[in-house]
């Protein structure tokens, strides 16, 4: 059989080809013709698979997010330590790919993001937590991991192990001597702010429903 003039495309390849190009040069340097270039090929081999742009950072987005690990311990006495995981987990995947940080934003995979949240939200009824506090334990994850993520990303790499990286000591001198007395690194911190959150929510519901 005759080899093709052409290397064969797929679906993956190209998306795989468009993350390789975000992470190491810039979601600008992204476009057609150069994705073609990185793919030895002609950038009308790439229709295709995509219609446009739009639908290959779709895909970049959706590729990203599918590559968060889920938690390996599910066990009903560890629930919070599942969220914090979860969490963690994504903030991680977000960091790994900083340069692409913007196109979840703007390209949110819902469908892999609602599935995410159906079992999470099965996950806390096994537990036996009310489903009145389900939702807002779910947006309240949902905000705090992607916002607080995507700001970390948004950071110079150098800056990104720091905290308050720009806070001088004779300027705020009570600042300097929080940061001095922390021992947390920022991953510690994120990891004991999730913690903080659901043990408030759980708390809180808990108190108001012992008041009645």
């Amino acid at each position: 059989m005759p080899r093709p003039s052409q290397p064969l495309l797929s679906h993956e390849g190209v998306v795989t080809a468009a993350v390789k190009i975000i992470d190491t040069e810039g979601l600008d340097a992204l476009s057609l013709p150069r994705l073609a270039r990185e793919l030895n090929v002609r950038a009308p081999s790439i229709y295709y698979h995509f219609a446009n742009k739009e639908e290959i950072l779709e895909a970049v987005a959706r590729a990203i997010v599918l590559e968060t690990p889920r938690p390996r311990d599910r066990s009903p006495e560890n629930w919070i330590e599942y969220f914090v995981t979860q969490s963690l987990n994504f903030r991680r995947t977000i960091l790994n790919h900083a340069k692409a940080a913007p196109i979840l934003l703007r390209y949110p995979p819902r469908d892999v993001l609602a599935r995410v949240y159906d079992r999470s939200a099965a996950f806390l009824i096994e537990v036996g937590v009310p489903d009145e506090l389900h939702v807002l334990i779910l947006d309240g994850l949902d905000k705090l991991t992607l916002g607080a993520a995507l700001t970390e990303a948004m950071k110079k790499p150098r800056d990104r192990s720091k905290i308050f990286p720009h806070a001088d000591p004779e300027e705020e001198p009570n600042l300097a001597r929080a940061l001095k007395a922390n021992t947390r690194s920022p991953e510690e911190l994120w990891a004991e702010s999730v913690r903080t959150f659901l043990r408030g929510v759980t708390e809180d519901h808990g108190t108001r429903k012992r008041r009645r």
